[in-house]
């Protein structure tokens, strides 16, 4: 049998899912405290954003998407939604986005991503108004010195067909 010192060192550095987890309910600890700065540094610099409008939509390109962002993109969504003379965010919004259902799914690739799929229900409240979406997320995750970042981050909406009344919050 051998030893634990003869294990690949790759593999003392791999997540568990436990940390994996984890990652995902601090992204939804800032994103609920309005922490943007901080819930955007969890992306990497080629990292994209995308509720697609289509149930089972596989080009954000070759039809209209809800959001699509690359990271500049998403860097200024983050930067107006932090605007103080954001109207659509005005009064800003309560939120509680509740993760559940974490589970890796196997690499469609030959990168070293983690796949991550997860189930979202985010409750938005607003001055006599309330409203609750859901969602079927995955993450793509990738280890970086900094510990996990998010290199994609998909949001299939149940509802993305129907009238959404304006989106004014991050998923």
């Amino acid at each position: 049998m051998p030893s634990t010192s003869a294990m690949p060192e790759q593999a003392s550095r791999d997540p568990s899912l436990r940390d994996i987890e984890q990652f995902l309910y601090r992204e939804a600890y800032l994103l609920d405290r309005n922490r943007l700065d901080e819930w955007f540094a969890l992306f990497t610099t080629d990292a994209t954003y995308w509720i697609p409008l289509e149930a089972n939509q596989t080009d954000p390109l070759g039809t209209c998407s809800i959001i699509y962002d690359d990271h500049r993109l998403l860097d200024i969504r983050v930067r107006q939604a932090s605007h103080t003379w954001a109207h659509a965010r005005n009064p800003l919004a309560r939120t509680c986005h509740q993760v559940t259902n974490v589970m890796l799914l196997p690499s469609t690739d030959s990168t070293l991503e983690l796949r991550v799929c997860s189930n979202l229900v985010l409750v938005e409240y607003r001055p006599e108004r309330q409203r609750v979406f859901a969602g079927l997320c995955e993450h793509r995750l990738r280890q970086t010195d900094g510990g996990l970042r998010i290199s994609a981050k998909r949001i299939d909406l149940v509802n993305s067909e129907a009238e959404l009344d304006g989106i004014a919050v991050l998923f």
